[in-house]
């Protein structure tokens, strides 16, 4: 077992040093600006997807629509989550999150969708989150133990997306059995 090296009077003078940048202490293992960066391009990514998940739940037509866009709502706002954690800490860093809409969709990982066929958009939705599995896997180990809050963040966040992707793989599965269903049967 490691030994706690530091005494608490040593603690508590370098708690004083730079008391303007917040949580960064020296123990910050990590480039900040760097960090601050990758997580607005995360926001990025969070923000287009809460997009693509809306216009998805709105534009979702068909027999089968009701319960694909019940997901793709309940999707999109999950996302709206992940962009308020990832600038919540882009905050406690000392950073400013990037909302811009002029430069949304070059930041993002992923792309925006404008699909009217259902199978078309749980595809793209699909897509889009394998994207961010693996961006935010990378981004994971990339942080390693420099910065474990923010590590935490992106792995609730991956977390959440890989159940997303687990969601729509099973409902492309289901679906066109469904839809082959319904027309034998005349529907």
């Amino acid at each position: 077992m490691a030994e706690f090296l530091t005494d608490i009077k040593t603690l508590r003078e370098r708690a004083r040093q730079e008391i303007e940048k917040g949580p960064i202490t020296e123990a910050y293992g990590a480039d900040v600006e760097r960090v601050i960066q990758v997580c607005n391009e995360a926001l990025a990514t969070e923000i287009v997807c809460v997009l693509r998940y809306k216009r998805h739940y709105y534009t979702a037509t068909g027999i089968h629509a009701e319960s694909v866009a019940g997901e793709f709502r309940e999707h999109a706002a999950e996302e709206q989550e992940h962009a308020d954690m990832l600038a919540e800490r882009i905050v406690q860093l000392g950073g400013d999150p990037d909302f811009s809409p002029d430069t949304l969709s070059t930041r993002a990982h992923a792309e925006y969708d404008a699909s009217l066929d259902l199978v078309e958009m749980l595809k793209e939705d699909l897509v889009a989150e394998r994207i961010a599995i693996a961006s935010y896997t990378e981004i994971i180990q990339w942080l390693g133990d420099g910065d474990p809050t923010t590590k935490r963040v992106f792995e609730q966040i991956l977390a959440q997306e890989e159940e997303h992707a687990d969601d729509l793989r099973g409902l492309l599965e289901r679906l066109p059995r469904e839809i082959a269903q319904a027309s034998q049967a005349g529907v």
